[in-house]
């Protein structure tokens, strides 16, 4: 999981072609749900990843999202969201949040295809290990507040390290 994906050129294709092409390479199990849509799955260190892509033609986007595969009670739902907050503010691309009325945590990023633009195939590869980088860095935060009854605070100070300096 922490190797970097692979990256080959494939030209100025439909975005969703790209994707699939470079999940086939890394033989991540996916379904092409139709032309604009694509389901993917990658196993983590932590879970398994369901992810999926759709291309927007009416909002001109190419978009991904993440699941994780836990519901958020609602009595953590307040530390659940104080916890997002501080994940986001470390972000550099995409953003995490909570579905309300499912009570699930998503991942979500978005490239903006107005006006003709096209996606390559390093800008799919990038979207997609930002979104994977973020949910293996961030998870063991999540089970700190949901089942170890933490604070969001202590829940990301202790699932994650922030290196600085040099060794």
């Amino acid at each position: 999981m922490s190797a970097t994906l692979a990256l080959a050129e494939w030209g100025e294709d439909n975005p969703i072609d790209m994707i699939e092409q470079l999940v086939a390479e890394h033989d991540w199990p996916f379904e092409r749900c139709g032309e604009s849509d694509l389901a993917v799955s990658v196993s983590g260190s932590w879970c398994d990843y369901n992810l999926a892509f759709a291309q927007s033609h009416e909002m001109e986007t190419l978009t991904l999202s993440a699941a994780f595969d836990f519901r958020i009670p609602r009595a953590r739902r307040g530390e659940v969201c104080l916890l997002l907050a501080l994940m986001n503010e470390r972000l550099a691309l995409g953003h995490f949040d909570l579905a309300a009325s499912e009570g699930i945590i998503l991942y979500r990023n978005a490239v903006p295809l107005g006006g003709g633009a096209r996606t390559s195939s390093a800008q799919c590869g990038q979207m997609l290990q930002a979104a994977l980088d973020a949910c293996e860095r961030f998870y063991p935060a999540f089970q700190l507040v949901l089942w170890g009854g933490k604070s969001a605070e202590e829940s990301l100070a202790g699932a994650i390290l922030e290196c600085r300096g040099e060794a």
